[in-house]
């Protein structure tokens, strides 16, 4: 008896991290989300009628994807079944319809399966959840953190509800921050952290709106607090201190990721010098691969600069090389330099837009042959086909150019893909091409007299 006393009381002593301790247990305790959570709004009626519906839940760490599908469970009195996309396979995914199948044969509960990070699983394993959400073994929940658009099937996608979590603001976050500090039960009351109201925001602020992330950083902060006069206190240099080993939200390969490097495409487009920077610093700050950036600072030196100003071509290739010379944190620099020019430079799109029509002239017209005339005489052979008769070189020709020459397959002779701007370096480029153009003009009109 005295062995399995001491047995459960191990068992209720096991170290819980503040934030799991924390968790809420209802929807009156659940903080932020108010536009999914409020009275009228789908979820929350659907909590409030007891009867849920499978859902993607969609959003950032820390935005409560997983509390309030347990919310739903535990009001809607279900069976809750949860397994991670992370660790689980065919053999897990069996186990728990099984389960749920059982609650429904043996105690006439339904049960809600949670599915952590579910886009991680591949298509066979999101087909095989299908069945079993249309027979009503289950209903469903996946949380993920990306875009469930471009993550998941379309054939679960068209039987499930997505809602879009959003980042707790500060606001939300202090709130959080209060309810740890006066919980004296599963929070850190006991202790008695004082925190002035700077503090708390300052917390909330880096924590950038993850809810988990706040009370990891106030349970590291209760541990480094000074006893004084029965109260425990920290100083702004300590939670500066844990601030600062903190990393930005910058998840490789997911949203966050994609999104920054958007906007400091966009930037660079907009002839935004500072967002350029902003975004660019934000990116390495937050642990992107900097040759990744002169890739893709590279790539924009074509699709938005062009000839426009052909040396920001040059000048992102010079920052690539100087990174990869250089490294961190003289390499960052040449970058940045990079960034700056091209969001300066006049912007052209007129070599991207042709390289796309001609490419899509290619895909249209197939395999058009070449004029002979274009075609090199190599041979006698080809010679006596007519390989490169009637050819003007043009170097022969006044201005090096030899007027009404035909330089396109002869069913395309029309086309015209290359349309530059006014911009730039690409003002002048327009001005000589319409010379060129009036003159192939003259030509064909003196050719059919």
């Amino acid at each position: 008896m005295d062995s399995l006393l001491l047995q459960e009381e191990s068992a209720n002593s096991v170290y819980q991290p503040l934030a799991a301790r924390l968790r809420p247990q209802s929807l009156k305790d659940f903080i932020g989300q108010d536009h999914l959570l409020s009275p009228g709004k789908s979820i929350y009626e659907a909590i409030i009628n007891q009867q849920p519906h499978s859902m993607i839940l969609w959003g950032p760490p820390g935005s409560g994807k997983t509390t309030l599908a347990k919310i739903i469970a535990q009001s809607c009195e279900y069976h809750f079944e949860s397994i991670s996309a992370v660790l689980a396979g065919v053999k897990e995914i069996r186990a728990t319809i099984e389960q749920a199948k059982f609650q429904q044969n043996n105690s006439a509960r339904k049960t809600i399966l949670f599915v952590d990070e579910v886009h991680r699983f591949n298509k066979a394993q999101q087909d095989a959840f299908l069945p079993h959400i249309e027979d009503g073994t289950i209903f469903f929940i996946g949380a993920t953190t990306e875009n469930p658009s471009f993550e998941l099937n379309n054939a679960l996608l068209s039987r499930v509800r997505v809602y879009l979590l959003k980042s707790l603001s500060e606001n939300d976050l202090v709130s959080v921050v209060n309810n740890a500090l006066s919980d004296k039960e599963k929070g850190i009351g006991k202790l008695n952290l004082v925190l002035n109201e700077g503090q708390k925001f300052a917390i909330a602020k880096t924590a950038e709106g993850d809810a988990r992330r706040t009370l990891n950083y106030l349970e590291v902060l209760s541990d480094m607090g000074e006893l004084i006069d029965d109260k425990c206190l920290v100083s702004d240099e300590q939670i500066a201190q844990v601030i600062e080993e903190s990393y930005r939200r910058f998840d490789k390969g997911g949203d966050s990721f994609y999104e920054q490097i958007s906007a400091l495409h966009k930037s660079v487009r907009g002839s935004s010098a500072d967002g350029a920077l902003y975004w660019l610093t934000r990116m390495l700050d937050g642990g992107c691969d900097p040759i990744y950036i002169a890739r893709r600072l590279n790539r924009m030196a074509t699709e938005d600069i062009g000839l426009a100003d052909p040396r920001a071509l040059q000048l992102t290739l010079n920052a690539w090389d100087s990174y990869t010379r250089l490294g961190s944190p003289e390499g960052d620099l040449a970058l940045a330099q990079a960034a700056v020019y091209l969001a300066s430079a006049p912007k052209s799109n007129a070599v991207y837009e042709a390289f796309a029509a001609a490419h899509k002239a290619v895909a249209e017209h197939g395999s058009l042959e070449v004029p002979l005339h274009l075609r090199n005489a190599t041979t006698n052979l080809s010679k006596e086909m007519g390989y490169g008769e009637e050819y003007r070189y043009a170097h022969d020709e006044k201005n090096a150019f030899a007027a009404g020459e035909n330089y396109l397959p002869e069913d395309i002779q029309g086309d015209q893909y290359y349309y530059p701007k006014e911009s730039g370096l690409e003002f002048h480029i327009k001005e000589k091409m319409e010379e060129f153009r009036q003159l192939n003009q003259k030509a064909k009109n003196k050719r059919y007299k």
